[in-house]
């Protein structure tokens, strides 16, 4: 796919599909080894020279190492101020390590600086460098022209992510009257301008519509998938949707990376708990209690339209289930359904969140 050619098409019956980008093997695309940020403290000898208290430097990253593959769409996941802006751009060469490496199709982000540029597409959560008197269209010809591209390549790729990511109504809309999620979508469009192998989306999805939203994984999902395939690194703190899209997924919590793996794996290493509901009939919520906390500890109860609904948690393997069902048995209940409810990825960081 060449500058200028249109973005392809999301006609693909695949891409209705809700499953991840499988992981692609072999071709390391990003690699960041033992990378450490610390903010240093403005005027610290100016500070200590007048005595004055001065907070200690920031540490914003701490030996942090990943590698993201070709096509992979990799999420990075945490609380706010746990580092994953920091990260982003320092992948994109607007912010220096301190320590480590990062390179990007085997370019060195501090060395090879400007070649990294040439690689990446990044897109902000919180965009500020647009310029907000002019047009969107002028906006990305502006961009367009500062990525080396010509006047008539850079209008027809203008042309096809206007179309391509429904903003044909807001061409001419100077960029400060935009909604926030228009403004948002053209940040993605400026991303993707120079048609990169690389992008990276810092919360992609924010203050979009649900419908907006939808359409734009799917175009994420699009372009993991052509050929050549795009690799996205891509951070949410929406964690259903990055459980869609992404094949790995990091957890990084106080500047330090606490997991890297599939969200499967991660819910599952973490924790070997599941929730159990149990909707019963013919036992009356009074007598439910009673039969169970006779023999269990820790069961919730709560009656319905002529059903009671008992849930309590198990471990993977005990007999808790086989002895809670026996005892509605001989009860007199009638089971009408029972429902389990693994860990989800909001479990899997709070666990990490309480550990640190």
């Amino acid at each position: 796919m060449q500058p200028g050619d249109p973005l392809n098409s999301d006609g693909d019956p695949a891409l209705a599909s809700n499953a991840p980008i499988a992981l692609p093997g072999g071709e390391r695309t990003i690699s960041i080894s033992e990378l450490s940020k610390t903010y240093p403290v403005p005027f610290a000898r100016l500070k200590a020279f007048l005595r004055r208290k001065t907070k200690p430097p920031a540490e914003a990253l701490r030996d942090v190492s990943f590698d993201v593959y070709r096509g992979e769409i990799f999420g990075l996941i945490g609380r706010n101020g746990a580092g994953k802006t920091t990260l982003t751009k320092i992948v994109a060469t607007l912010v220096q390590p301190t320590l480590g490496t990062v390179t990007v199709n085997g370019f060195d982000s501090v060395r090879d600086d400007e070649k990294v540029r040439m690689q990446v597409g990044l897109s902000g959560a919180e965009e500020r460098s647009f310029y907000w008197r002019l047009t969107s269209e002028q906006n990305l010809i502006f961009f367009a022209r500062l990525y080396g591209l010509g006047d008539r390549v850079s209008k027809q790729r203008i042309a096809a992510l206007f179309a391509q990511l429904e903003l044909e109504d807001v061409v001419r809309k100077r960029f400060g009257e935009l909604s926030t999620g228009n403004k948002q979508r053209l940040a993605v469009a400026r991303a993707l301008l120079p048609n990169p192998p690389v992008l990276l989306l810092d919360e992609p999805t924010r203050s979009l519509d649900p419908v907006a939203a939808s359409r734009m994984r799917e175009l994420i999902k699009t372009l993991a998938r052509q050929d050549p395939p795009v690799t996205i690194l891509f951070t949410s703190h929406n964690l259903a949707e990055v459980e869609t899209l992404c094949s790995r997924v990091a957890i990084i919590s106080a500047g330090e990376i606490r997991a890297v793996d599939s969200p499967t794996n991660l819910r599952s290493i973490n924790s070997d708990v599941e929730v159990i509901r149990l909707t019963v009939s013919g036992l009356l919520r009074e007598r439910a209690e009673a039969v169970m906390n006779s023999q269990f500890e820790h069961f919730q109860f709560e009656s319905g339209e002529q059903v009671t609904i008992i849930s309590f948690t198990r471990r993977s393997g005990d007999d808790r289930l086989d002895e809670a069902l026996r005892k509605v048995h001989q009860a007199g209940g009638t089971i009408l359904n029972v429902e389990s409810e693994r860990p989800t990825l909001l479990d899997v960081l709070e666990s990490y969140e309480r550990k640190e």
